[in-house]
């Protein structure tokens, strides 16, 4: 067996990694603010854009997995440079398509394939691969603070744009903004992939998904980034348009998922660095349970910027909160070969969650008039999230001899 490839330097891996996050994540972020101005100049319902919005989280899901097998075979290199391709198209195509089905296809499928090759799943697997295991966590979590920082970074600049240069050429502003992904992708070009040879694995693509999924935490795990997906995307794209029924203005849904964007750098940073000393398992419960307490709240109290605020700010602590723990639980059970493949399926389930979360929103809210329904489902699904992720078991899988034990067990 030949020597390990070397490792990149975990400064580099975080600076270029969390480059890319911030830049990515905070376009996606910001998606909300386009509702109203779009559907009210084309003349489309409200269900008609959440569609578009929830085919983009499917599709992010559906193309995470192979995005990820990808990074793990071809290194994330080529896999972010295609996808801040496939990214610039889909934001040009958003701004300048005149049909539902356009909408779909490059609001939808293009974007979203695009988040599959630019986000976590791919950037987490470079950070498994080059940093050690003791840090890993604390890793992942840094890299998810900075996608929480492209939010609140990037939404009020989004806002702007949409205010000072109309929304499509601000959509088409951010089109070229995204191209600044290619020459970071090349920080993270990792030793050993690219060349004659790759970093050696003891399973097959076929061998690993098979140990994952019938490994019944990592069943769990999948069942509770679900709820996930639905609470997040529910309320990051239809809260701005929930809050201006309500007659709150535009301006505070701007800084309502700002405020988000900045708290969750503190929650994301705080749940990697607590996976280095606690059990994932009851970080993840919590915050789910968290999260069903703190909706509740905010539909008793009266609605004002104040009682937006407060609890965008709490929200945001728990907002991507769930990114580190997750990833870094799959890493530590299954090893880091196989991460951004598994990783992968992990986030499709998210995305299953997402796409409902969207979509029902703007279902429920043009056949009621009204978005209860959906609040009193994530209030729900945050209490079962909670209970299901308690018997997760975190310890690393055994593989050879009694590895047929350890995966019926």
């Amino acid at each position: 067996m030949g020597a390990a490839p070397p490792r990149l330097s975990a400064w580099q891996v975080l600076a270029c990694g969390a480059a890319i996050v911030t830049l990515s994540m905070g376009v996606r972020h910001g998606f909300g603010l386009w509702l109203q101005p779009i559907t009210q100049a084309q003349g489309w319902t409200r269900e008609s854009f959440s569609f578009a919005l929830a085919i983009q989280n499917l599709s992010w899901g559906v193309f995470g997995i192979f995005a990820g097998m990808a990074a793990d075979r071809f290194g994330a290199m080529r896999v972010l440079i295609g996808g801040a391709l496939l990214y610039a198209m889909g934001l040009a195509g958003m701004a300048l398509t005149t049909t539902t089905m356009g909408f779909a296809l490059t609001t939808g499928v293009l974007i979203g394939a695009a988040q599959a090759g630019t986000t976590y799943a791919v950037v987490y697997g470079v950070i498994g691969r080059q940093i050690a295991p003791e840090r890993r966590s604390w890793a992942m979590g840094v890299a998810a603070a900075a996608g929480s920082f492209g939010q609140f970074l990037m939404v009020p600049v989004e806002g702007w744009l949409i205010s000072s240069f109309g929304w499509q050429e601000a959509l088409l502003i951010l089109a070229g903004a995204i191209f600044l992904i290619m020459p970071l992708a090349r920080g993270l070009r990792e030793p050993g992939f690219g060349g004659a040879s790759t970093p050696p694995r003891e399973q097959t693509i076929l061998q690993a998904l098979q140990e994952a999924m019938g490994y019944r935490s990592f069943q769990l795990v999948m069942a509770g980034y679900f709820v996930c997906g639905f609470q997040v995307v529910f309320i990051g794209v239809h809260m701005p348009s929930y809050l201006k029924d309500n007659g709150l203005s535009p301006q505070v849904a701007s800084y309502a998922l700002a405020l988000i964007g900045l708290f969750n750098v503190i929650g994301t940073y705080a749940a990697g660095a607590l996976g280095q000393r606690l059990p994932k398992r009851h970080i993840l419960a919590f915050i789910y349970i968290a999260r069903a307490v703190v909706i509740s709240v905010f539909l008793i109290v009266p609605l004002s910027p104040m009682s937006v605020y407060v609890f965008a700010s709490v929200m945001g602590v728990l907002w991507l909160s769930t990114v580190p723990p997750t990833n870094a639980m799959i890493a530590q059970i299954f090893g880091v070969a196989h991460m951004s493949m598994l990783g992968g399926f992990v986030f499709f389930s998210h995305q299953i969650g997402s796409f409902m979360g969207v979509w029902l929103g703007g279902y429920l809210y043009d056949r009621t008039g009204s978005y209860d329904i959906v609040w009193y489902i994530a209030i729900a699904l945050g209490v079962f999230a909670a209970l299901i992720n308690l018997p997760v078991r975190e310890t690393p899988i055994v593989r050879g001899p009694q590895r047929a034990e350890a995966v019926a067990a």
